[in-house]
């Protein structure tokens, strides 16, 4: 009997100290950390090295989406489980491209235009090994805020001051047009006026120039016309060796729902039917090429595949790993 309660107190005594210590641990854990990690992601296409940069996120309110039903948009999102209660969570992407003759920025982030939930692309370049004075090319897919804002910083002073800045002759005729600007009301001004003051410190300094679609900008890299989000909307298909990938800037907006049905359009679409006709010609052929696709608006890295399914498209991630296994 008395080994018996011998035995009792001694697991007692072990249960007693393994609570206590466990107590102790509890009581020394530090408070949850609420940062992530810096937001790039490399890969290779051919002897191409693409780093995707984090710019950040906002949210989109499905209204904006045009030409399809509430009920349906959230049918799409919850079959995704995503919540759109408060908005659809969308990134903003850019994404840089050393060729080993030239360091290519596409798109340059929304910097403070859009609140403090974007601006990351520069100091997620700074993180991911490169400093804004190596870029020595800026492609432009477009001139909306969330691509040029980046372009300049508090100050008006160019952020890459080495780089030439080159954007679709669409796109500079329209957004770059003080005339037009002019005799909007003051309400539709400001995007004409942000585009302006983007690309003003590069046009000072004689590193501004346009492109046209079919243009080879730099060796491998070939503008595609792909407008009808904006009046000079571009693309740029990079090709290395045996392999390609389609920088395709502002595409697709929602992939939840534009994936699934690519009739569906944004209210910031300035040539909706264009941008549909668009974005169905160009899933097509990522589709049949197989090539890399990396969108602005795409979950991060925004970088993947287009697949075919009974009734849309899917869109199917890359995987973490590797660099050289991204091929």
């Amino acid at each position: 009997m008395s080994t018996y309660f011998s035995k009792c107190s001694h697991s007692l005594l072990a249960v007693a100290v393994s609570v206590g210590w466990a107590a102790t641990v509890q009581a020394e854990l530090p408070t949850q950390q609420q940062e992530q990690a810096p937001g790039w992601f490399r890969m290779l296409v051919g002897e191409y090295e693409v780093t995707a940069l984090y710019d950040g996120h906002t949210a989109i309110d499905t209204s904006l989406l045009k030409g399809i039903e509430q009920d349906e948009i959230l049918r799409h999102l919850d079959a995704l489980f995503i919540d759109a209660e408060n908005g659809m969570q969308t990134a903003v992407n850019a994404f840089l491209i050393h060729t080993g003759e030239n360091l290519v920025l596409v798109d340059a982030g929304s910097a403070a235009c859009f609140g403090p939930s974007l601006g990351q692309v520069e100091s997620n370049l700074r993180a991911s090994g490169y400093t804004s004075d190596d870029v020595d090319t800026v492609l432009m897919t477009h001139l909306h805020p969330d691509h040029a804002c980046g372009l300049t910083n508090e100050n008006g002073e160019a952020v890459y001051p080495n780089a030439e800045l080159r954007v679709s002759q669409a796109d500079a005729d329209f957004w770059l047009d003080e005339a037009r600007a002019a005799e909007l009301p003051e309400e539709e001004r400001d995007f004409f006026v942000i585009a302006q003051e983007a690309v003003s410190p590069y046009q000072k300094a004689g590193r501004f120039s346009s492109f046209t679609p079919g243009d080879e900008l730099l060796k491998g890299i070939v503008a595609q016309d792909t407008h009808g989000h904006t009046p000079g909307h571009s693309s740029f298909m990079l090709n290395s060796d045996e392999d390609a990938m389609l920088v395709w800037g502002d595409v697709v907006h929602s992939y939840g729902v534009q994936f699934a049905d690519p009739s569906v359009a944004i209210e910031f679409d300035s040539d909706p039917e264009q941008a549909i006709r668009t974005r169905e010609s160009v899933l097509e052929s990522a589709v049949a090429d197989k090539h890399w696709v990396a969108g602005a608006h795409m979950p991060f890295p925004g970088i993947g595949h287009v697949a075919k399914d009974e009734t849309g498209y899917r869109w199917l991630p890359i995987e973490f790993g590797p660099v050289a296994d991204n091929k």
